[in-house]
């Protein structure tokens, strides 16, 4: 999905996100287009990053992971410099003493780069200061908030408030202002860039926009009362249909739902959701066993590739035969066939092969993305949109929920109140008020770019030539050499040793080189000549250094090993060594800053890979996935193909697999015309016969493209049933 091009704001944001390391709160009324950017961000940015959220169901909607699983984070209040409190609150001591991060875990901290955390109007202020001394302690940067994690927040804090109770806020309100994340000490002490998304999509109401504008400012005037009251209609029993009532408890959502099912004739179809591996049943986004009548009024819990539903369109069950279930869309009458989506349980990893932290599925759960929606939580509603809503609010609004509630419609016209809503029952918090005045202008934001843009650029280059990882891992493999009894042992000796005084000098060279790059960039204007004569001799001589001192021994030491025995798991380990030596080729290979690209003569790969057994495959698909996250970070066919040593027509045909789950857009590859005439020639010539199509249009189009759109118009026809 791209940005508005109406919406500056938006690209300004991603422009700090992306191109600088300032930590960003970026925060929007409802329907202002939060989701649209975090979900923006994650497809484009270049960053080694990782998705968190305060709760299991928030993070499943994130594409990510709850805060607490990803840094073990205390069920008790955190006190950093507190004492020991018989466990009612852990300090910094008991916090980093009881986490237990294993190495890999350890290196994907050490080598993340941007941490989002969405929702964050629900995340508690002791937690984030907890997130920052987790975050220095493990990176071994004290000084700077985050361990110099960039750092991107993304929510309202006019909807839901962080969760703290009676007995937890009495010991944390004398070292807290609030419960707000922006109390957090390192909030306090290392003020974010705060950017408002401005423009609603969701409301285009003047009279609307205006009240939901006044309910957050605490500016109600009797007037908006009084618009409240228009609506205001106790005695409605039964929401019509296609409207939603909108309820403060599970409990009573589950009733209305219930009851109207039951009074439905017909009969009661259940479908059980395929649960697999690590799933959590707090994380369930739907019910685990959905039950359905004909003529349910269901509700979509996510987004459809094909963009005929979205997350909150409303629908009829119109049939269900054979397994099958359909639906009638609200409004257009449109009929569909539903299909079972899948949703991910993951946890982050970093990928040797390409020195990059991915995605890694533990758990999934799949099931028809609807639920009963007669009714429907405010809490579950948030980021939702319909056109009618019944608000049954009672006497037991928490902080915001009637703004949740209000802002989850269209138009004012489409409210009904079955409860009156008094002005003291939408006063919003003035620690919220008094936060929001500190949002940044534009012009402000501005200059941060222009002065931060450069300076990241010039540390991401500078950081290039850190040689810590590779110093690292390669003593610890001289350590594994030394205490494993292997054959050739003391030639190996010789060699691991010789590797790591090797690369112990390149680490001199470096850190040498560093300097120098800090003082070039550190006189205004920057030497250009100067940068790239010594940027260009550094690539070269970093690069040759490690593939003759480095790479050519791990070769000599594959070859000397690989017919012997008990030495499978030294071999994995010279493996993924080997992997880690060519990352750190690649990344010299590839530096840039701004429009300089340093160019000089690439290395490749040896032909002989190590392998750990011989005849050992690849697990399948694997190839592809790795092109496919190749093509995530924003690199062209051609660059994937130079980086994996294989022909353009090969990578075109992996992310063609992708067309058909929505992963991959094929306007990337081809403008829509093409794809208009392909579609064209497809119906006509039949579409698993790609050569008369490649005749027909000849050097115009490649089989990869022809493949794709294939792949393309199979999804469409599967979609439409």
């Amino acid at each position: 999905m791209l940005p508005d091009s109406e919406n500056a704001l938006f690209d300004i944001a991603f422009d700090v996100v992306n191109n600088t390391a300032c930590n960003l709160f970026l925060t929007g009324k409802a329907g202002t287009g939060k989701t649209t950017f975090l979900k923006y961000v994650q497809q484009h940015t270049r960053k080694q990053t990782v998705t968190t959220a305060p709760t299991g169901v928030a993070a499943i909607n994130a594409g990510g992971v709850t805060l607490h699983s990803f840094f073990q984070l205390p069920f008790i209040p955190y006190i950093s410099e507190g004492f020991f409190n018989n466990g009612a609150t852990t300090n910094r001591h008991d916090l980093l003493s009881k986490i237990r991060f294993n190495s890999d875990k350890i290196g994907l901290l050490k080598d993340l780069e941007l941490l989002i955390i969405d929702e964050v109007s629900m995340l508690r202020a002791d937690m984030l200061d907890a997130i920052d001394d987790i975050l220095r302690h493990y990176r071994q940067n004290r000084s700077t908030p985050f361990g110099g994690v960039q750092v991107l927040l993304i929510g309202d804090l006019f909807q839901l408030p962080p969760v703290v109770s009676d007995s937890e806020w009495p010991l944390l309100r004398n070292e807290y202002e609030s419960p707000f994340f922006f109390s957090a000490k390192v909030i306090r002490d290392n003020p974010p860039l705060f950017i408002e998304l401005k423009k609603i999509y969701r409301q285009n109401e003047e009279r609307f926009i205006n009240l939901l504008n006044n309910i957050r400012n605490n500016e109600v005037e009797e007037w908006d009362l009084q618009l409240l009251e228009e609506h205001y209609q106790p005695e409605m029993q039964d929401a019509s249909e296609n409207t939603i009532t909108l309820c403060t408890h599970n409990y009573k959502a589950d009733q209305i739902n219930q009851q109207q099912l039951n009074q439905l004739d017909g009969e009661l179809y259940t479908f059980t959701a395929d649960v697999k591996g690590d799933f959590s049943d707090k994380a369930y986004p739907t019910e685990e066993k959905l039950t359905l009548k004909v003529g349910a009024q269901v509700m979509f819990i996510k987004n459809d590739v094909e963009k005929r539903y979205f997350n909150g369109k409303l629908a009829t069950v119109k049939a269900i035969s054979d397994g099958k279930i359909t639906l009638e869309l609200e409004g257009s009458g449109t009929e569909l066939q539903l299909e079972k989506e899948k949703w991910q349980n993951i946890r982050y990893k970093v990928n040797n092969d390409t020195n990059r932290i991915e995605e890694e599925e533990i758990g999934s759960f799949t099931q028809y993305p609807v639920r009963l929606a007669w009714a429907i939580t405010i809490h579950k509603s948030q980021g939702l949109t319909f056109d009618r809503a019944v608000i049954d609010a009672g006497q037991s609004f928490a902080a915001g929920q009637v703004y949740v509630a209000l802002s989850r419609c269209r138009t004012l016209d489409g409210v009904t109140l079955l409860s009156r809503i008094s002005g003291q029952s939408i006063k919003s918090d003035e620690r919220i008020i008094q936060f929001a005045t500190q949002e940044n202008s534009m012009d402000e934001v501005l200059r941060v770019l222009e002065q931060e843009k450069p300076a990241y650029a010039a540390q991401v280059l500078i950081n290039t030539f850190s040689w810590d990882k590779l110093l690292s891992r390669l003593n610890a493999f001289y350590e594994i050499t030394r205490a494993k009894n292997l054959p050739e042992k003391e030639k190996l000796h010789v060699l691991v040793r010789g590797m790591v005084e090797k690369a112990a000098e390149q680490n001199e060279v470096a850190g040498k080189f560093m300097a120098q790059l800090k003082y070039i960039f550190h006189n205004k204007p920057i030497d250009e000549t100067l940068l790239n004569e010594r940027v260009t001799k550094a690539k070269q001589y970093f690069a040759n250094t490690l593939n003759n001192d480095i790479v050519s021994v791990i070769t000599e030491i594959h070859s000397l090993l690989k017919l012997k025995p008990k030495v499978k798991q030294y071999l994995g380990d010279l493996a993924e060594l080997e992997k880690l030596v060519w990352a750190k080729i690649r990344d010299i290979e590839k530096i840039t800053f701004g429009d300089m690209h340093f160019e000089v003569p690439t290395l490749q790969a040896p032909v002989e890979k190590i392998t750990v057994e011989k005849g050992k495959k690849a697990e399948k698909g694997e190839s592809n996935r790795i092109t496919l996250g190749l093509y995530k970070e924003g690199k062209t066919v051609s660059e994937i193909a130079a980086e994996r040593s294989m022909a353009e027509s090969t990578i075109e045909g992996h992310l063609a697999e992708y067309i058909s789950t929505g992963e991959v857009n094929i306007l990337d590859f081809m403008s829509s015309e093409l794809l208009d005439q392909l579609t064209r020639l497809i119906n006509e010539l039949g579409g698993d016969q790609a050569k008369p199509i490649k005749e027909e249009l000849g050097d115009s189009v490649s089989y990869g493209q022809i493949r794709m759109a294939v792949n393309y118009l199979k999804a469409k026809h599967i979609a439409a049933g």
